[in-house]
């Protein structure tokens, strides 16, 4: 990492907020001035009378090492020789009203004591040696849009902990974390915020250091070895980025040089009383500079590959979670927060100007249209949106007893009335199953073996709806309690029960599936790769679908049962005549299903089904997904590929007037 002068070009770049690497420039970094080693500090503090830096090197004394204001009036500077790393320190800042001096941490400080201390720490981020080209160039000359994307959404503290509940490092995690998720078929790995903060129960949501990567976990090069090491092993690192709001500690951003500075002066803006944070100024130009070179410094330093943005919907709306009287309207008259929607414009076209193959992902829960659309056709820029619509009408569908699932029908298939309409990642994350809301498997009714049968039946359709996928830790072998932040997940579970062995096997075998499969991400983005079978059987709380590759003779068909009703000949049509084998079948007995499978072969006939000149007729399991294939290569496939009638409107709703299925 180079350092940059405090030259006149640099600094008018930073107030106008262009300036994408101030990191370089602000802060403390290790340079030679006349010949002498020592740390050239330099801090934005526009309103201090006085500043100076502080530390056990100078025993806090505010008279040693004074600051000077430079050119701009508004940066402090001040170099001094002889400093190790490892040092401690922080700014000593005098209000420009008087009063007592304050105490700040280094907002772009490497690295920070270690929680419940608060100090800055000295810290040569420069100097690892990275073994990760061969990722590096891989990844540039591929699509993330037509590729395999399965995240694993982990929290670090609480991941895995050793015999006596000490967190582990992050050497330590690298070589647990990548080989587990190896071996798992994860494809990246998502972590909660990594940023330093003070607070454990905050998960990271509330930083204070936005450029120190934890120190809970070791130092900022030993978490580059875990993003290198995953990346020697073909996974791929995000990391949650929360440019919405910060810490309130007084240590922290929150009135730095004793007036507002990083927040607002409008206290109807500044104040995010939900969660007890101050909310980011966008229009101050300083702060895009600071949160622009953020984004780019974890890309850049760090070689993340991606950024989840947390809580979009709350930098872009102005009365986002506030009731009457705490909001004011923008100067259209209108809710949208302007200035927050430039500096999303801007963070995501610099983002992808420097780094193409970046993941840019927003959590944003609203139907702010083109979240994840180009700024050139005016939308926000991002290239992935979480789809929330489908995640809250699916846990509320799968938490129904089956025989109200009927009346319910819609919360699985309305999703694909939109489901094109941003590119979506379908998030089954942390904040589904904290504060009440109960774990994953926990949600699914009915006994021990319905909720296991249910979260397989669960996660087969997921697995096959058009879009990216995220999963928290601990779901994948169901996890009965809710996620702790202050302890391990559940371990003792697949190693000593066998219903959550088989269903970490099953997570493992689904995982892998669709990662094999072309036809489950290829074209995740268009109804290319998306056509219902039936998407209207609500009476049998039966759906039906196919997954095409962009071959369109690469395909895959669902069949998703919602009731523990086995259902015997259930009719289906299919797109193209031949024999059709099940590839996959959650209620396999070595998942801990019940074991009714469809074996054999099943040769097509030509019975009119579903708008589909041929059909075949199979038995649906009770709570399960299954996945049928053509036996035949794509060659033979495409010669005898039948003519589809095509269906009046996309709800495909044309039916043969009888029954279509005999009860079991």
């Amino acid at each position: 990492m180079k350092v940059s002068a405090l030259n006149d070009f640099d600094l008018y770049l930073y107030h106008q907020g262009t300036n994408f690497y101030t990191y370089q420039m602000l802060g403390a970094h290790f340079v030679k001035e006349s010949g002498v080693d020592g740390v050239r500090f330099a801090v934005w503090a526009p309103h201090a009378r006085a500043v100076s830096v502080v530390g056990d090197f100078n025993k806090w004394d505010v008279s040693i090492n004074p600051m000077r204001r430079i050119s701009d009036g508004e940066i402090w500077s001040v170099f001094i020789p002889g400093l190790e790393e490892g040092e401690i320190y922080k700014y000593s800042i005098e209000p420009s009203y008087g009063g007592e001096r304050i105490l700040k941490a280094d907002p772009y400080a490497f690295y920070a004591e270690k929680k419940p201390k608060t100090a800055s720490r000295l810290y040569k981020l420069a100097g690892y040696e990275w073994h990760d080209q061969k990722w590096q160039e891989e990844k540039s000359q591929k699509s993330s849009y037509d590729n395999p994307m399965l995240i694993y959404e982990v929290h670090l503290g609480s991941w895995r902990r050793d015999a006596e509940g000490n967190y582990l490092t992050y050497k330590e995690a690298a070589k647990q974390l990548v080989n587990y998720v190896k071996e798992m078929n994860y494809t990246h790995i998502e972590f909660m915020p990594l940023c330093e903060h003070p607070f454990d129960g905050s998960w990271g949501y509330q930083a204070t250091g936005y450029y120190a990567v934890t120190s809970r976990y070791g130092e900022p090069k030993d978490f580059m070895y875990l993003v290198d090491l995953a990346h020697q092993n073909n996974i791929g690192i995000i990391m949650d980025w929360v440019p919405g709001h910060f810490c309130n500690d007084a240590h922290g951003l929150r009135r730095f040089d004793g007036e507002t500075l990083y927040e607002s002066d409008n206290e109807k803006r500044r104040e995010n009383w939900d969660w007890g944070t101050t909310n980011f100024d966008y229009g101050r130009r300083e702060v895009h500079s600071f949160l622009i070179s953020n984004a780019l410094f974890w890309l850049s330093e760090y070689h993340i590959d991606g950024l989840r943005v947390d809580a979009v919907a709350n930098m872009l709306y102005l009365n986002y979670g506030r009731k009457e009287g705490q909001w004011e309207p923008n100067k259209y008259g209108d809710t949208g927060n302007l200035e927050a929607m430039e500096l999303i414009r801007n963070l995501n076209e610099a983002v992808f100007k420097y780094y193409p193959n970046a993941l840019m992902m927003a959590e944003e829960s609203t139907s702010w249209p083109m979240i994840s659309r180009p700024t050139y056709m005016g939308g926000m820029g991002f290239n992935y949106k979480w789809n929330m619509g489908w995640m809250n009408d699916m846990l509320k569908y799968m938490s129904l007893d089956p025989i109200y699932r009927k009346w319910n029908h819609d919360k699985i298939t309305f999703s694909l009335m939109y489901a094109f309409s941003e590119n979506f990642v379908l998030p089954l994350s942390h904040d589904e199953v904290v504060h009440g809301k109960c774990s994953l498997i926990e949600k699914m009714p009915g006994d021990y073996w319905r909720k296991f049968a249910g979260l397989r039946a669960f996660f087969g359709y997921w697995m096959t709806h058009p879009g990216k996928k995220l999963l928290f830790m601990g779901g994948e072998f169901g996890q009965f309690i809710e996620w702790k932040y202050d302890d391990s997940l559940d371990w003792h579970l697949p190693q000593q029960y066998p219903m959550h062995t088989k269903m970490l096997e099953y997570s493992k075998e689904l995982n892998k599936f669709y990662c094999d499969n072309k036809a489950l991400w290829q074209v995740d983005f268009d109804w290319r790769g998306f056509r219902w079978i039936d998407c209207n059987d609500n009476e049998n709380s039966v759906i039906s679908f196919i997954r095409y590759a962009e071959d369109q003779d690469d395909f895959i068909v669902v069949v998703c049962n919602f009731t523990p009703e086995v259902r015997h000949g259930y009719r289906i049509g299919v797109p193209a005549k031949g024999i059709y084998k099940e590839v996959f079948n959650s209620d396999a007995e070595k998942f801990g299903g019940s074991n009714v499978l469809n074996e054999g072969e099943f040769k097509t006939e030509d019975v009119f089904w579903h708008n589909l000149n041929q059909s075949i007729q199979v038995t649906l399991p009770p709570l399960a997904t299954i996945f049928f294939k053509m036996k035949d290569d794509p060659a033979r496939a495409k010669k005898q590929k039948i003519k589809e009638v095509k269906p009046v409107s996309r709800s495909y709703t044309n039916r043969e007037p009888e029954k279509i299925t005999a009860l079991g």
